[in-house]
Formats: structure tokens, C-alpha cells, sequence
């Protein structure tokens, strides 16, 4: 006699049964389930880490076109006569614009002529209900452009309304009511004997 050629049987005759693998234990399709599981986590992580370090090269742009404006001024290549709050942002927004929206909407700058240096480390801000505040010792002031002559003692200050793009990373990153971060650049310095 020969052996049945159904499969499925035997020598014996009988029938095995064939073991399904129950839900659980099937492993076909794991590594999409285990994608499906780290692919949201990893593409926060991604997000998060591209919105800092954007960030933070925004932050350098601003404080490397703060310099170069301050530079421009200890040495008198730009007169006190041609400053105006307007010249001043254009020169600065001209310095960010790679890393900015056009005409700079979130550009603050304060400029101002100080007696001393001791007076000017007095200067400071804060942020008040997501607005910024600035402060000169213990009273708050406005933001003003007024410059000084040669020899004299000035500060520069550059506040930018930076967009945080990301919308989950706008709780941790955010400190103005707008939803945006505050970049900031000072430079303090001593004009150059230069003619008025």
C-alpha cells in the first residue's frame, strides 16, 4: 500500500491539525507595528531639535549684525545726525533678512547714550505678561534711539519677536503673549574720538 498523498495525513491515517497562530503570538507585520510606535517620538525629536538649532543661528545672525552696527558707530562711519530709529532698524534688518521674514516685523531696537558704564549696567528688561518691559534700575523705560557724540558712552540693545514654527514646541520655547521666543543682543561700548 502507498502512503495517502493528501497532506495533512499521516502514516497512520490520522489527520494533524494544523495550529493557527493566535493574534499575539503572530509576528508577521511587527516591524511596521514597531515603526508605527517610534516614528511620532522620532519625528518630534527631529522637529524639536531643528527648531533649537534654527534658533539659535538666528540668535548668532542677531548678535553678529549688533556688533557690526556698534562697530559702525564707536568709529563714526555712521554720525549721530543720520540716526534715527528707522536707519537703524533698516541697517540691522539688512544684516538679518537671511534668517528673517522682509522688513524684520518682529525688530526692536533701543540706543541710547549713557553717562557712565555703571549707569549703563543698570539697564535691563523683563518680560511682563508676554510683553517686553525694559527697565533702567528699578523704574521701566521705553525703547528710544539717541546716540551719542564722540567719546561717549552708549548701548545698543536688539530685541527680535522670533516665530516658534512648531506647534508643540511653542509651550516650552515661547515667552511673548504672541506665541513667538525673544532673541536679544546687546553691546555696550565707548565712542571713538572721531569728528563730530
Amino acid at each position: 500500500m502507498g502512503e495517502d498523498p493528501t497532506p495533512g495525513h499521516g502514516r497512520n491515517g490520522t489527520t494533524q491539525a494544523k495550529r493557527r497562530p493566535g493574534f499575539f503570538s503572530d509576528r508577521r507585520g511587527s516591524t511596521a507595528m514597531e515603526f508605527a510606535m517610534l516614528a511620532i517620538p522620532f519625528a518630534l525629536l527631529v522637529f524639536a531639535i531643528l527648531e533649537s538649532c534654527i534658533s539659535f543661528a538666528g540668535q548668532e545672525v542677531m548678535a553678529n549684525a549688533t556688533d557690526d552696527v556698534a562697530r559702525q558707530l564707536r568709529t563714526g562711519q555712521i554720525k549721530k545726525a543720520d540716526v534715527t530709529e528707522t536707519s537703524i532698524k533698516q541697517l540691522i534688518c539688512s544684516k538679518l533678512e537671511i534668517m528673517v521674514a522682509k522688513n524684520c516685523p518682529g525688530l526692536l531696537v533701543d540706543l541710547r547714550e549713557y553717562a557712565s558704564f555703571a549707569d549703563a549696567a543698570t539697564a535691563g528688561f523683563k518680560i511682563e505678561n508676554g510683553d517686553i518691559v525694559l527697565t533702567q534700575g528699578a523704574s521701566s523705560t521705553s525703547f528710544s534711539v539717541s546716540p551719542g557724540l564722540a567719546e561717549s558712552k552708549n548701548m545698543l540693545r536688539v530685541f527680535y519677536k522670533w516665530p516658534v514654527m512648531t506647534d508643540f514646541m511653542a509651550r516650552s520655547m515661547a515667552n511673548l503673549k504672541d506665541g513667538n521666543t525673544l532673541l536679544f543682543a546687546s553691546v555696550t561700548w565707548q565712542n571713538e574720538p572721531f569728528d563730530d
